[in-house]
């Protein structure tokens, strides 16, 4: 087996193969364009295009593609070979600049909100240089944003490079206040996968999960989570030969995977990378995601990102740790004294803010239909946005905000008593599982983000909202400086928190008490994603995306469209699913094995009629009882959602499904369910939790 050191990155265009492969000028303008966003002559994409073609060609590749992320929130690709064919019946390969920078997918087919008519094809493609191209099964993948024939961005990278750009800005504007010359600002991302991995043959017998990705019905296995042995546990064979080939496909694709173990719940993983740019990250996280699922077919198994494919147990998050740097400073790091951190207190005070003011479209961010099964439930955080600091940092901001002296917390030794093992200082600040974001050293770790979303949006907001902080900042500062703006910058840090103090809870996120608490603060708790994606398209969302030129009105308003018709989507196909699964595996299973017991309970007083049947003829009635409960909540779905169907308003739509179709839904599956413990496992038809969860 080759060194790791010699597989990662060996299928990428990356810097060091750029500087092997090009010629110095080409390489220094080609950095300009990455490192400063300055615009790429096509002189330059010709020498790049042809070095990259023969280093693709070397690596075996055939065929390149745009690589890009239509607003179904997945990666897309269509494959053109290098082939060009000449006169003399040969042919040669070829691949020009116009090539490597622009591309015309039919854009017909892809979601737009509106945007575009379906006979208006055109859509292009183009280069982003930031993100570094790379080989995936013999194809020479070009990450690529993606637009409308009129401009409009249909994509999920467009409008979170134009947020890296807002927040960018503002910052080197906060940072000059500070005697800072221009610094090329980056949000930074780690992205924590969690996933489930389940039979093949399992899978294949569960129509639930293959339509939706999820169990629409499944009782409670024997044992769940509750005995905490499968988190961090000894990683099963079959499990770790999974592990092992995505490691070395990500290392070759330059994913810089780094820590993988077993979740909480059974059968549950998780992986998680070293943190990068933020677009960057979400590449490789796409990335990531899509050799998950494709490899794991190689040992038998099957890959499910949904975020809550099991009922009572863990659903799967993927955890935004998201950062600010200037060059190899973190803006986010308090350094050894953060009350005397003005600069680092300035940034916190921006994120509160942030946080705070668009809390509701943090939460419309991450809304799903999946989602919504998730947050709340089983570890994952409330959908009530708040902030963790912990204990330093909160006692900071509350020595601001009073204006009292504060006295640091010093780092307390722990002794374990033991005298091999070696002492350790206990951080100040711990981590809170249940807080939706929480502070974590030197970055903050969003928890509301399910395992199958694409964490453009979350991101975009992040840094836009950041953006509208710093601004607000640097607007109030310009012009002070010396001791005239340090007082006038602390001034305004404890007059922002006093305004934003609400957001802030080191509490339990899982408590009821909390729930009301967060509303009497006035804190926003959108359950469902039908109430969540409304305030998208309020007027302050809008105004706050057109400031930064991030997105425009028409642009929200069709992402919203998208977000709603997918969310309706997934619930119809949810609703046909379990319709049909009670009609024909379920119903059938159960009317068959009642017709057994009462065949059984004909046959021993037949044969011995004073024989005690009444065990057997409880179990009947229960079972013909339980016939006539699913058959009404069934005919009651099947109404309900017949003329769900014929409502023409998205929003009106998709909260019927959410507060009148989904609870109808949930007591045919408790009815289900409650059954599944009476009939013989060889009518059962498919496999249950416990055969699901606990496969090896």
């Amino acid at each position: 087996m080759a060194m790791v050191s010699e597989i990662y990155g060996s299928m990428v265009f990356n810097e060091h193969t750029m500087q092997e492969r090009l010629p110095s000028a080409t390489y220094k303008s080609l950095l300009k364009t990455i490192k400063e966003g300055q615009p790429l002559e096509i002189e330059v994409a010709n020498v790049v295009a042809h070095a990259m073609k023969e280093w693709a060609i070397e690596k075996g590749a055939t065929h390149f593609t745009h690589w890009f992320q239509p607003l179904t929130g997945i990666t897309s690709e269509k494959h053109d070979s290098f082939l060009d064919p000449i006169e003399d019946g040969r042919a040669i390969m070829s691949f020009s600049g116009k090539e490597l920078i622009q591309g015309e997918p039919d854009a017909s087919s892809f979601p737009s909100g509106g945007l575009r008519a379906t006979f208006e094809a055109r859509g292009y493609t183009a280069w982003d240089p930031t993100s570094y191209a790379f080989i995936k099964d013999e194809v020479l993948c070009i990450p690529t944003a993606f637009c409308s024939y009129t401009g409009e961005a249909l994509d999920k990278k467009t409008p979170l490079l134009r947020s890296m750009h807002a927040v960018e800005e503002q910052a080197n504007r906060v940072l000059a206040l500070f005697g800072w010359e221009r610094q090329h600002i980056v949000p930074t991302l780690g992205a924590e996968q969690e996933y489930f991995l389940i039979s093949e043959k399992d899978y294949a017998k569960r129509q639930d999960l293959v339509m939706c990705g999820r169990t629409l019905f499944g009782y409670a296995p024997c044992k769940g989570q509750e005995l905490e042995e499968h988190y961090f546990g000894a990683i099963r064979p079959t499990v770790n030969e999974f592990m092992k080939e995505l490691d070395d496909e990500l290392w070759a694709l330059g994913v810089s995977a780094r820590t993988k173990h077993n979740e909480v719940a059974p059968a549950q993983h998780e992986l998680a990378p070293i943190f990068t740019n933020v677009n960057r990250a979400i590449d490789e996280n796409l990335l990531t995601m899509e050799k998950m699922r494709l490899l794991a077919s190689h040992h038998g198994l099957v890959c499910l990102q949904h975020e809550k494919p099991f009922e009572g147990i863990n659903g799967s998050g993927k955890h935004n740790n998201w950062s600010l740097s200037a060059g190899k400073k973190n803006l986010f790091d308090p350094g050894e004294s953060p009350m005397d951190n003005l600069r680092f207190l300035v940034f916190l005070t921006g994120v509160i803010q942030a946080v705070d003011d668009y809390q509701e479209l943090l939460r419309m961010s991450v809304a799903s239909a999946g989602n919504d099964h998730r947050l709340g439930a089983h570890e994952a955080p409330p959908a009530i946005v708040s902030i963790f600091l912990g204990d330093e940092l909160d006692a900071i901001v509350d020595a601001l905000i009073d204006g009292h002296e504060y006295a640091s917390a010093e780092k307390v030794a722990m002794d374990l008593g033991v005298a091999v093992l070696p002492n350790f200082l206990i951080d100040n600040t711990d981590r809170n599982r249940t807080s939706p974001f929480a502070f974590t050293g030197n970055k903050f770790e969003f928890r509301m983000p399910g395992s199958a979303v694409n964490l453009s949006d979350c991101n975009m907001i992040l840094n836009t909202a950041m953006a509208k902080s710093l601004k607000d900042f640097a607007d109030a500062m310009e012009g002070k400086a010396g001791e005239e703006f340090e007082a006038a910058a602390i001034d305004y840090i404890r007059e922002t928190l006093k305004r934003h103090q609400r957001i802030i809870f080191n509490g339990n996120g899982y408590a009821d008490e909390w729930q009301e608490e967060a509303a009497r603060r006035g804190l926003a708790n959108h359950r469902t994603t039908a109430d969540a994606l409304p305030c998208f398209v309020a007027p302050e969302s809008i105004e706050l995306f057109e400031t930064f030129g991030v997105l425009t009105e028409t642009e929200v308003r069709s992402r919203y469209e998208v977000k709603l018709e997918k969310y309706n989507k997934l619930m119809n196909i949810e609703a046909r699913t379990m319709k049909r699964m009670v009609r024909r595996a379920y119903l059938p299973a159960i009317n068959s094995y009642a017709a057994e017991v009462a065949r059984n309970i004909t046959a021993i007083r037949a044969a011995s009629p004073t024989a005690p049947v009444d065990q057997q003829e409880e179990l009947l009635r229960r079972l013909t009882e339980g016939i006539r409960e699913i058959d009404a909540h069934l005919r009651a779905l099947g109404k309900r959602h017949h003329e769900t169907l014929e409502i023409a308003d998205e929003q009106k739509k998709a909260d019927t499904y959410a507060h009148e179709i989904v609870p109808i839904m949930d007591k045919l599956r408790a009815a289900v369910d409650g059954l599944e413990v009476l009939v013989d496992r060889d009518h059962w038809p498919v496999p249950t939790y416990n055969d699901l969860l606990f496969y090896v």
